[in-house]
């Protein structure tokens, strides 16, 4: 099996996901295939996905554009050089100021090296990557998910997954960010199908 979604390889899997699973199908006939969400395999993406902590997806990325202007290249080594007050002037807090670093960091000493995590298993990909300060098994997950693309990564403690998963069973208890791992695992070997399928489904919702 692929190992990694792309535009030809997502209509497939999917088709297949749906296939044995009676909520992805109804969510999918109700809402559409879900896009394919890529993003590079990159200090930016990593610096990107930390600023979505705990915040809405406009202001992280509001925040983004900003830092980007201040880093346009966004070499580890160029944004190690921005002065901290600048980056807190672009709306980074003081700790994902930190955290930030501690990853630019890792990747100028050697620790984190994003190219070699191509032949990792998506094990290997999480150990490494949670080994560095600012990075939590949810950022981790959503590397594996948007920039890897690996086809069965999952994002552990995405607030709109357990949302929308509520939605989409019309149920008024949101299940805990546990009980969605647990019943993720119906959904493998395509559980970031899966997400893919359900933060479709909650961004639908939210636009209606």
């Amino acid at each position: 099996m692929y190992q990694s979604l792309t535009r030809d390889t997502l209509p497939t899997a999917v088709t297949q996901l749906c296939a044995d699973n009676v909520l992805m199908r109804s969510l999918v006939d109700e809402f559409g295939p879900p896009p394919l969400w890529q993003r590079t395999q990159s200090l930016e993406t990593l610096v990107h996905i930390v600023l979505e902590q705990k915040v809405s997806l406009a202001s992280a990325n509001a925040v983004m554009q900003r830092t980007k202007k201040l880093c346009p290249s966004f070499t580890a080594q160029k944004f190690l050089l921005l002065p901290e007050e600048g980056l807190r002037d672009a709306g980074l807090s003081e700790r994902k100021v930190s955290y930030c670093r501690s990853i630019a960091t890792a990747m100028v000493e050697g620790d984190l090296n994003l190219a070699a995590l191509r032949k990792c298993s998506n094990e290997e990909v999480m150990e490494k990557l949670i080994r560095i300060r600012g990075i939590g098994p949810w950022t981790a997950g959503v590397y594996l998910l948007m920039a890897m693309r690996r086809t069965n990564a999952w994002a552990s403690g995405d607030r709109a997954l357990v949302v929308s998963y509520a939605q989409c069973t019309s149920t008024d208890v949101i299940p805990t960010y546990a009980q969605l791992d647990e019943i993720a695992l119906q959904w493998q070997p395509f559980r970031a199908v899966a997400a893919r399928v359900l933060w479709h489904a909650y961004l639908s919702r939210q636009a209606k």
